[in-house]
């Protein structure tokens, strides 16, 4: 990604965006003439594209990132592609969203920050609380979830499928 595309300046806030596309159709090992206009374009507008393993990133000003996505839209098609999948957004919410193996910490956390207090510590109404906001958000669809959130309350696993049969007759 060229510097150029970067703020340099404080004085003037540039709001800096993330770019990530999927160029279609998809042949692993070979990315094809419309995957590497779509990056020869990416290039001429100044941006060095991050090839990943299952989409391509670029990160810069809304505007020249916007105009660099039109250009490769363009190439893309014009060389062969099917379909351009492109999201567009800050470059931050990919870290924010992390990866599976930590995502009901994450949930843990954030039920924790809205109770105001760490699972263990909470109350039965506390706790039975937590568990559905949990369910709400689909923490106990994740594999081992119940037995986890039952440690970290410091009950057992049985309590808390007690607690999620009481949020399922509650919403009947």
């Amino acid at each position: 990604m060229q510097e150029a595309n970067r703020p340099t300046s404080s004085s003037e806030e540039i709001r800096i965006v993330r770019a990530e596309f999927l160029i279609e159709p998809f042949v692993e090992g070979f990315p094809g003439p419309h995957v590497e206009a779509a990056l020869e374009a990416c290039r001429a507008a100044g941006f060095e594209p991050d090839v990943g393993a299952f989409a391509t990133t670029i990160d810069g000003s809304f505007d020249a990132v916007s105009a660099a996505v039109d250009h490769l839209v363009r190439a893309a098609y014009e060389n062969g592609a099917s379909a351009v999948q492109v999201r567009v957004g800050e470059p931050e919410a990919a870290a924010r969203f992390g990866n599976l193996h930590d995502a009901l910490e994450r949930m843990v956390g954030a039920v924790e920050d809205e109770l105001g207090s760490p699972l263990a510590d909470l109350g039965r109404e506390g706790k039975q609380a937590a568990v559905r906001i949990l369910n709400e958000r689909g923490a106990f669809l994740l594999r081992k979830a119940v037995e986890s959130v039952g440690e970290m309350m410091g009950v057992s696993r049985i309590t808390i499928y007690n607690y999620l049969n009481a949020v399922d007759k509650a919403a009947q």
